[in-house]
């Protein structure tokens, strides 16, 4: 008897480790995992900064900071609030910035500041939800443990405690469909490249660039266990992953009764890429469900929250309200079915972007389908358009307000600031009590850092009100410390690029398929909005603010240098299209070298930074290979994801992805710019009006030749950032300042 009271008693222990949330696995009691984060960020400090523990206010989220006995005392209900106030600290007292890359460093005061008056913030909202199935494509198909490390340490100390956690789900699924019968060729070559599987699990795209290599599937299980484990300590919930209804065409020759339909193309890809998608009500749709989740709580354990999406920019195969109501209520049953405490995250994406089709009476009929506050909206890109606002506040299911602000990991500076600061304001106000978190849906990383750290703590009581006041301490911030020179270029900033709202395809005209106007495909960026002579300003008040070596503020000399010439390519690009409705070649021909130039030194400038480095992007994809073959495979499809996105005769989605990095800019962008220029200037020499579509096929060939390629990138930073700017500003400043400072 006493035998069986113990074997109950050790699986009640199992089942208790499995289905606990987070924050019961790392009890305030025991401060390893905060003093961890501390000896990981600021080890200097760690002997003067005292962790305690305090009541949650109201069941919110609160820190606590004060000065006692010569140390600084961190005070949180949970370590991913002590987390936040270890940030507050940093950024507000040290003048310190911690990024989400691994190599940046943390640049700290080697006094210790004191906190001069106690300090209380309490978490305005429950959930603060970062990352998009994007992100784990454009930004971290390459990742290590190392990065993910950082960004979970990124994560809480901005307070986040919802990341999308989807690293390895391939490990499960082959699971699953080894199960029910399919070979191990089927499985693998259903799965997609490395960096498209995003758009895989979105029921886009199957087959892609496959067949996945088992070693990235062994790896990355083995990496989403440390990862969902490191989250979990810092009291977030990760969001897995659950059946949508996404299965492999071959599960037909298996189960040929299904009922299985196709989703459609979908980017352009041809037919053979479509997906497939199991009907809900079919009984074989449960038993996936139910060998899926069971396979990822036995390996990765649960927080009880999964994110499942079956009509992300496809169609649904009917319309009807009381179809779409019937889908979600089954699609969840099938969940409760394994997790009883199951919440739903859903995006709604889909919402936006297929608006005529999602009318009122088909959202609601679908989002109410799930319980009340069992299914949880996104609202995706609220800097755009605010959903909540166009559906009665999601009809009372919780929600939470989304900023986007980037597509693709495009490289441009943009960020409305102030108008986000607006409605994020209102939504706080005016959103209803079933508005229960923020969030960012960014789909690459970028070059706004400044967006995410003022998004996030608007989400604290105390946390940015004014955006002016804002700008001055992130010009502080950057430098790290009060400088005037920095802060008239931030306030500057403010009113030039942050006040352009991100959008799909933004891009300078550097990194767009060359054109004789406008712009194209994928980077069909708008002129912007201010003049770009007020940011050479805003970039020659900044390099004013030297002798100055932080990592942070050689970053910000570099983006605003990079974003000032690529401005300024649009100006050239015009001048040369003039000359040629002239036929004035003697123009062209001048106005060529002075193009080219523009890429050469773009391409001088991102090389000093980390941040800006195709050499590194390649040499982490190769790293994943385990033999010479994986390595130029894993190569291609990180040269791929970047340019054409698709194959020969698939460039629907060219360029979607394009950003301005050394090496890229030269050896893609520069090249087919001048290839574009001398075919110009060849046809006008000739006597013929340019022929666009015969020189859109050389193109072609040549765009779908660079990602075979192997040319060998730097990996590190190379030259001198600030030397390299300020002879770029002296060479470029009296060809893009205004008339009368050229006097």
């Amino acid at each position: 008897m006493r035998k069986i009271r113990i074997l109950l008693f050790t699986a009640c222990c199992i089942l208790l480790s499995v289905f606990t949330p987070g924050w019961l696995h790392a009890s305030p009691k025991n401060m390893s995992p905060i003093r961890a984060l501390v000896s990981r960020i600021a080890p200097a400090y760690n002997d003067r900064l005292v962790f305690e523990t305090v009541e949650a206010d109201s069941g919110r989220d609160v820190f606590e900071l004060v000065s006692a006995n010569r140390k600084v005392v961190i005070r949180g209900n949970n370590f991913n609030s002590m987390a936040m106030g270890l940030n507050h600290y940093l950024k507000y007292y040290c003048h310190t910035y911690v990024s989400w890359y691994k190599n940046d460093p943390v640049e700290l005061p080697v006094e210790m500041p004191a906190v001069t008056e106690k300090i209380r913030s309490v978490a305005r909202v429950k959930n603060r939800f970062f990352l998009n199935y994007c992100t784990f494509g454009y930004t971290m198909p390459w990742w290590g443990w190392a990065d993910w490390e950082r960004l979970i340490d990124w994560m809480a100390l901005n307070g986040i405690n919802m990341p999308l956690s989807i690293t390895g789900e391939e490990a499960i699924w082959y699971k699953v469909w080894k199960q029910l019968g399919l070979s191990d060729q089927q499985i693998r070559a259903y799965f997609t490249g490395p960096a498209y599987l995003p758009w895989h699990r979105m029921n886009n795209i199957d087959h892609w660039d496959g067949p996945l290599p088992q070693s990235w599937i062994t790896g990355q299980f083995a990496l989403e266990k440390k990862i969902v484990a490191r989250e979990r300590g810092l009291n977030m919930t990760p969001v897995l992953p659950a059946f949508a209804g996404h299965v492999p065409e071959a599960i037909k020759t298996r189960y040929p009764q299904a009922k299985i339909t196709r989703l459609g193309q979908w980017g352009g890809f041809p037919a053979q890429y479509e997906s497939y998608f199991l009907d809900p009500f079919d009984p074989l749709f449960n038993k996936v469900q139910q060998l899926f989740l069971k396979e990822e709580i036995k390996d990765f354990g649960t927080d009880h929250t999964y994110g499942a999406d079956p009509f992300n920019e496809v169609t649904p195969p009917s319309w009807e309200p009381a179809y779409l109501a019937s889908v979600s209520k089954t699609i969840y049953g099938t969940m409760t079915a394994v997790d009883p405490k199951a919440a739903w995250l859903q995006m709604s994406w889909l919402f936006y972007i297929d608006r005529g089709k999602w009318t009122n009476e088909r959202i609601k009929a679908f989002i109410t389908g799930a319980p009340q506050n069992k299914m949880y909206l996104l609202d995706y890109y609220c800097e755009n358009t605010e959903v909540w606002k166009l559906t009665d506040s999601y009809f009372n299911q919780p929600y939470l307000w989304c900023y986007l602000g980037n597509f693709g990991g495009n490289t441009m500076l943009a960020g409305n600031l102030a108008e986000v600061g607006r409605r994020m304001d209102n939504a706080f106000a005016n959103g209803g009590a079933n508005l229960t978190g923020v969030g960012s849906t960014l789909e690459g990383f970028d070059v706004n850092p400044l967006m995410y750290d003022f998004v996030f703590g608007k989400a604290w009581s105390g946390g940015p009100a004014n955006a002016a006041q804002y700008m001055s301490h992130w010009a502080d911030l950057r430098v790290g410390k009060s400088n005037d020179h920095a802060r008239q270029a931030w306030d500057m900033l403010l009113h030039t690029a942050y006040t352009e709202p991100d959008h799909l395809g933004q891009a300078t005209l550097t990194n767009a398929k060359p054109c004789l106007t406008g712009h194209s495909n994928w980077t069909t960026n708008p002129q912007i909005t201010y003049n770009n002579a007020d940011l050479l300003k805003a970039w020659q008040q900044l390099l004013q603010a030297a002798p100055n070596n932080r990592a942070t503020y050689r970053f910000d000399v570099v983006n605003i240098g990079r974003q000032v010439l690529g401005n300024y390519f649009s100006v050239l690009r015009d001048r040369f299209t003039a000359a040629y409705s002239k036929g004035d070649i003697a123009a062209m021909e001048a106005l060529r070298p002075q193009m080219l130039d523009i890429f050469d030194d773009m391409d001088r400038l991102l090389a000093t930074s980390p941040s800006f480095l195709l050499g590194k992007w390649i040499a982490d994809a190769r790293r994943m290979g385990i033999n010479p073959q994986e390595k130029d495979y894993f190569e291609k499809d990180a040269r791929t994801i970047i340019t054409t996105w698709g194959g020969p005769g698939n460039h629907e989605l060219n360029d979607y992805a394009n950003r301005s990095w050394a090496g890229l800019t030269k050896s893609f962008y520069r090249r087919r710019w001048e290839m574009f220029l001398d075919a110009v200037i060849q046809s006008t020499r000739s006597h013929q009006p340019f022929d666009e579509k015969a020189f859109g096929a050389k193109l072609a060939t040549f765009q779908d030749s660079w990602p075979k390629s192997h040319e060998v990138f730097s990996a590190v930073p190379v030259g001198k950032s600030m030397e390299i700017a300020k002879g770029l500003y002296d060479k470029y400043v009296m060809q893009i300042a205004e008339p009368e400072e050229k006097k």
